[in-house]
């Protein structure tokens, strides 16, 4: 059924994780420090947002870029290929607020019925 030389298995699965779309979008608008994402991303943990980033940065959707000053700067951007993300995050919310009413009613029937 499924397979294994399909390019699915190489897919960015991490695109659908909690945190890339959240960090897609803080980048949208340019490049960022580590700390600046850290303000719209306050509830994340520092581990966590580096394990996303170090991700993102190997599968070519952001670049890190370290400054050679004290103390250190290091910023993330984009890449064109992170930013062929954002249609795809604009068309998930579109749906989602088409639909979510409808995704959230079934969620509560469903745990009513259990």
């Amino acid at each position: 059924m499924f397979d294994p030389v399909c390019p699915s298995s190489a897919m960015p699965f991490r695109v659908g994780d909690k945190w890339t779309g959240m960090v897609i979008r803080c980048l949208e608008g340019g490049p960022r420090r580590f700390t600046e994402l850290r303000v719209p991303l306050r509830s994340v943990t520092p581990k966590v947002l580096s394990e996303t980033l170090r991700a993102m940065e190997r599968d070519g959707l952001v670049t890190r870029t370290a400054y050679d000053e004290n103390p250190p700067r290091v910023e993330y951007a984009l890449t064109s290929l992170g930013r062929t993300l954002i249609p795809l995050l604009d068309a998930a919310r579109t749906w989602s607020a088409a639909h979510l009413p409808r995704l959230l009613a079934a969620r509560d029937a469903h745990e009513n019925a259990s």
